[in-house]
């Protein structure tokens, strides 16, 4: 008996969902097959059932990965004058340091797609001006501030998850949030 294809959607999207955890987690090239398939509970020989090749679903599972993060921010940002103060306060804390395999896939990949092909690297580039835009409208239209404050809290985030030292790691956090703050002062 076949799958219905309100199943087959289902399954599509857990295994989706699980290899844009995983690309986050451990990046886009930890993912393996067989592994994925097994952690969502279905078989291997499965997955070609699902996309074309190993390429397509990374292609995918990096596009959902930046998405879902997107979607994620936007529900983090107050409104009005704090906007800035609440996204830096939020991408820059050790919650998002701390799960990794849930938070911005710009910091937990930028440096497996800068190693990527072209697609893959097209497909950050325009979440990262939609984030760069984004907050350039946070900070009154002024793109520079907001291509410093992004390169800083993607930076900073990637960095802090680096430093084995707790205490340490904090500090660079709230270091670069103060700095960014200072942005948005300039800008008042």
């Amino acid at each position: 008996m076949g799958h219905s294809q309100a199943e087959k959607a289902q399954n599509r999207e857990r295994i989706l969902a699980e290899a844009a955890r995983q690309a986050r987690d451990a990046g886009l090239e930890s993912i393996s097959v067989g592994a994925l398939m097994k952690s969502v509970g279905l078989t291997h020989g499965g997955f070609y059932g699902h996309f074309e090749s190993r390429s397509a679903l990374l292609a995918e599972a990096l596009e959902r990965a930046l998405t879902d993060g997107q979607s994620r921010a936007k529900g983090q940002v107050g409104a009005g004058s704090r906007r800035f103060a609440d996204m830096v306060r939020s991408y820059l804390s050790r919650t998002h340091r701390d799960t990794r395999d849930r938070g911005c896939a710009m910091a937990a990949l930028v440096g497996d797609v800068g190693r990527a092909d072209d697609a893959s690297r097209r497909t950050m580039e325009g979440h990262l001006e939609g984030f760069i835009a984004s907050t350039a409208e946070i900070l009154g239209g002024d793109e520079d501030k907001a291509m410093l404050a992004v390169s800083a809290m993607i930076g900073a985030l990637a960095i802090s998850r680096v430093l084995t030292d707790p205490a340490r790691s904090d500090a660079l956090l709230r270091g670069v949030r103060g700095q960014l703050a200072k942005l948005e002062v300039e800008g008042a």
